[in-house]
């Protein structure tokens, strides 16, 4: 299956997992099986297109290529239309529609708790200034209220959802699939791309609480700095969330 390939492509490394593009194959290694557990669980179980599952064998599990590319990148000016962007509004619905996963997800109190020891690690080590992270916190814990579990992606990354033309052709990386917020999978996908909040809401095909989706997006970016700070992504300044951060003010 691979025997005439001449490069082996790195899509991701770090110390916790590693996604490898060999031709049509890629090969996703993780050292937590649980997170594979959950993503080839999720993906039989989500009513929407998902990469095929080729083989697996504990660390690696392999699945094939989905046609067409990545509807965006998070901090670039995505090219694909507004059709498309709605095409993935409604994908989403269709998720959010399907039956539960049977593992809940984060509670509050585990967000909420998450939250407030990550902004004290952004201030305690001058990432970002206080007023930043007092001012997003304050948005973020809008989003911590109750709400009506759905299948979340968990994930949704603009580069996660793959188009042709204006169709979405799948939807890659379920490991952090669970129940959870449907505005934070509407949040994840919009992230510094509010230009087309709009086009996916209306794909989406119900009205939703924008200022929530707002206030997702400062909980996601808080909240995943550090993240990338301790997994070797580059100094914090260049990072797309933290341009979101400083927008909120």
């Amino acid at each position: 299956m691979m025997a005439d390939v001449e490069e082996v492509e790195v899509v991701v490394a770090h110390s916790e997992r590693a996604t490898l593009r060999v031709g049509d194959v890629f090969l996703k290694i993780d050292a937590d099986q649980t997170r594979t557990d959950i993503e080839v669980e999720a993906m039989a179980m989500a009513p929407i297109p998902t990469p095929a599952i080729l083989w697996r064998k504990p660390p690696v599990l392999a699945l094939a290529a989905v046609r067409g590319t990545a509807l965006g990148r998070l901090g670039e000016p995505s090219t694909a239309s507004s059709a498309a962007w709605a095409a993935a509004g409604a994908a989403v619905r269709t998720l959010h529609d399907g039956p539960l996963p049977p593992w809940p997800g984060r509670s509050l109190d585990e967000l909420a708790s998450h939250l407030a020891s990550e902004c004290e690690w952004l201030v305690a080590n001058d990432v970002l200034p206080a007023d930043v992270v007092t001012r997003n916190r304050r948005l973020a814990e809008t989003a911590l209220r109750p709400w009506t579990p759905v299948f979340i992606h968990g994930d949704l990354q603009v580069d996660h959802v793959f188009i042709a033309g204006d169709e979405v052709t799948g939807v890659v990386d379920w490991s952090e699939a669970s129940q959870g917020d449907a505005l934070f999978d509407l949040a994840t996908l919009t992230l510094a791309h509010e230009e087309h909040l709009g086009d996916v809401v209306a794909g989406y095909g119900t009205d939703v609480d924008r200022e929530l989706i707002r206030a997702w997006w400062s909980l996601r970016c808080l909240s995943n700095v550090r993240w990338l700070v301790e997994h070797g992504f580059g100094p914090p300044e260049e990072y797309p969330e933290v341009a979101v951060l400083r927008s909120r003010l």
